[in-house]
């Protein structure tokens, strides 16, 4: 499965975003969302989203945040994609798909969810993301349990992986992709740019870490 969508997300440094985008990511994730040890602002954010090429996608991480700040903070930092972790509902993927400002009409949402969902789309999401309960914990869910059932369309797998489990994660979930953050840190909030080579390499099939 070497066209896995890989996901590497919490970044916050010029390096570690080199590193993502050279190990392959398909996408880099940069934290807006208050509280979190990989929260940067949109200043740093704009400088980060400036060294990745135009391939990969850039999105900014949302949480409880009102529509108008998720907005403005993407347009100050530039990112591409808006990934939305909270309580929202399809009217405010509606309204940031319609809403006024730079880059708006060609935004990637991305849905963040612990529920468990029948299809990626239903609230009008470009992609969906399965999490853990507690996301950003490095806690993994039991997607390996005999009663879950893969969404329909493009969804990514996120929660708890790490170099040495996402191959199987894949193998068991037939995910269509990856999102990885603390699995992929030497501390919490601290990337490690070996595992982050690394987990890209495990979750294509390569060795790993």
């Amino acid at each position: 499965m070497s066209d896995l969508f890989v996901k590497i997300c919490g970044l916050k440094t010029a390096h570690d975003v080199d590193v993502a985008v050279a190990a392959g990511a398909d996408a880099v994730g940069f934290v807006f969302a208050p509280g979190s040890p990989r929260t940067v602002d949109a200043a740093v954010a704009r400088e980060l989203v400036a060294r990745v090429p135009e391939g990969v996608l850039t999105v900014g991480v949302f949480r409880g945040q009102s529509v108008d700040e998720v907005r403005r903070f993407a347009e100050e930092s530039g990112v591409r994609g808006v990934q939305l972790h909270g309580e929202e509902g399809p009217e405010d993927f509606a309204a940031l798909r319609a809403g006024a400002g730079a880059g708006a009409e060609g935004r990637t949402l991305l849905r963040a969810t612990a529920s468990r969902v029948a299809r990626c789309g239903e609230y009008g999401e470009d992609l969906l993301l399965l999490d853990a309960p507690d996301p950003g914990s490095g806690e993994p869910w039991n997607w390996g349990a005999a009663d879950f059932t893969a969404p329909e369309g493009r969804w990514l797998l996120a929660g708890g992986l790490n170099p040495g489990n996402v191959r199987e994660a894949v193998e068991v979930t037939g995910a269509w992709g990856v999102d990885v953050s603390s699995g992929v840190e030497s501390s919490r909030g601290v990337k490690s740019p070996d595992l982050i080579r690394a987990f890209i390499e495990a979750a294509r099939g390569g060795s790993g870490a």
